[in-house]
């Protein structure tokens, strides 16, 4: 599942600033003859069902007059939740020491999938400790990104 185009962001952020939450990410996934729009909120003190629904119904209005996704699809809104989505290179500076998981686009020494502590963003790039190695990624060699939940 990967991020929205730029246009669809465009419609879809100033919905959810204007409903007082942020915008974590946007996922868009085709699945056979429907697809799935997945957005994920967030706000100060944690997202509810109503602030779910409130945004939801906004946003579907919006794509409806807009008409920017031709085919069949879901719309879902939702927290981040405790596996919380990375996406942008603020969300990684925000999780500092954090643990999280990666998924890469490209292998590197034929591994596409990494657990680490998340160490930081320096030039535009992405630092995580695996283990005792340091790891230096661009934010476009990341496929996907997930916090690792510690209980």
């Amino acid at each position: 599942m990967r991020q929205v185009p730029g246009h669809i962001l465009s419609l879809i952020a100033p919905v959810v600033e204007s409903l007082d939450c942020e915008l974590v990410g946007v996922e868009y996934a085709r699945q056979g003859k429907r697809s799935l729009l997945r957005i994920y909120i967030d706000k100060e003190n944690g997202v509810g069902v109503k602030d779910c629904q409130r945004i939801s119904h906004q946003i579907s209005g919006v794509l409806d007059v807009e008409d920017i996704i031709k085919e069949q699809y879901q719309l879902e809104v939702s927290s981040p939740g405790l596996d919380r989505p990375l996406y942008t290179l603020a969300h990684f500076e925000r999780f500092v020491g954090h643990k999280a998981k990666l998924t890469l686009v490209s292998p590197i020494k034929g591994q596409r999938k990494f657990r680490g502590t998340l160490q930081g963003v320096e030039d535009e790039q992405v630092i995580v400790n695996i283990g005792e190695d340091e790891l230096v990624l661009s934010l476009n060699a990341i496929d996907k990104a997930n916090l690792i939940p510690e209980f």
